[in-house]
């Protein structure tokens, strides 16, 4: 837990954070299904440990109309029933990108990205990855607060106070 006030970014560098907005707004309006980005950005918000996106991401799945149980089987999705195999190369995809390894990404865990999805798609997949993995080090580096701005997101409607 910090004890060091941290600056609040958006009112540093509100122009910076208005277009990032827009690239993340832009990513959930690329045709992926809105359940997958949903599980996509909780995913790497679980592998950055960063408590503020987890909780925002599951209070938006909630409100998305997930269900709770697939909600908590995303961190062992490889053993769960609960994915499709869309969603679990997309989980994949997500973990490779947010912990890339040290000689880059396999042709096999390439191959079965693209078994999933075309290539618009794992492009406009991978750019949403891109934007959480960015939201995930700024909560992060500032220490944003779980829950601090549910009323402002409209996330309380999700009753997980």
């Amino acid at each position: 837990m910090t004890t060091t006030p941290r600056l609040n970014y958006a009112q540093q560098a509100p122009e910076l954070l208005k277009k990032y907005t827009e690239f993340q707004m832009a990513t959930r309006q690329s045709g992926l299904e809105t359940a997958l980005l949903d599980l996509v950005t909780l995913r790497a918000s679980q592998l950055n440990g960063c408590a503020f996106c987890v909780d925002m991401h599951v209070k938006e799945a909630m409100l998305h109309s997930e269900r709770p149980l697939r909600l908590h089987h995303v961190t062992v999705w490889r053993e769960s029933p609960l994915f499709n195999e869309r969603e679990r190369a997309a989980l994949a995809w997500t973990e490779l990108l947010t912990h890339l390894p040290p000689h880059g990404v396999a042709d096999a865990d390439y191959a079965a990205a693209r078994a999933q999805f075309s290539e618009p798609e794992l492009a406009a997949l991978s750019f949403a990855i891109v934007a959480i993995n960015g939201w995930n080090r700024l909560a992060i580096g500032f220490a944003r607060a779980p829950g601090s701005m549910d009323k402002l997101y409209g996330l309380d409607k999700a009753g997980l106070a």
